[in-house]
């Protein structure tokens, strides 16, 4: 039968959680709850259309919680459940690794592209 990749339930997962702005969201969300304007301008690179998928997919997965106030207009704000701090652990480790092994990596990648202009 061999390996069908769309039906791994890890690859599923990492494709979702792994996604550039999704890991830039949760680390927003790490600092506490936040709504949609903060999330914004925080992440300013991003589009309105990127962001508001990104909060959905990560609502969808578990990830975080979407509470909408009765005011005029309504208020939506946005934080992390539970399942979404169990992820801010490895996800800060992975961070305090990128931050650690930067220049190396980048080190690397101007060796590789000197060797390729050869």
């Amino acid at each position: 039968m061999g390996f069908a990749p769309q039906a791994c339930p890890i690859r599923t997962i990492l494709d979702q959680v792994a996604a550039k702005w999704t890991v830039l969201i949760l680390l927003e969300l790490h600092d506490g709850p936040k709504r949609f304007n903060a999330l914004l301008r925080a992440l300013p690179d991003i589009s309105r259309r990127m962001l508001t998928q990104g909060l959905r997919d990560l609502e969808q997965n578990g990830l975080l919680r979407r509470t909408v106030f009765d005011t005029r207009p309504p208020a939506v704000e946005y934080a992390l459940t539970a399942l979404g701090e169990s992820l801010m652990g490895p996800l800060l480790g992975l961070v305090d690794w990128a931050t650690t092994h930067r220049e190396a990596v980048f080190a690397a990648q101007r060796q590789y592209q000197d060797s390729q202009s050869d």
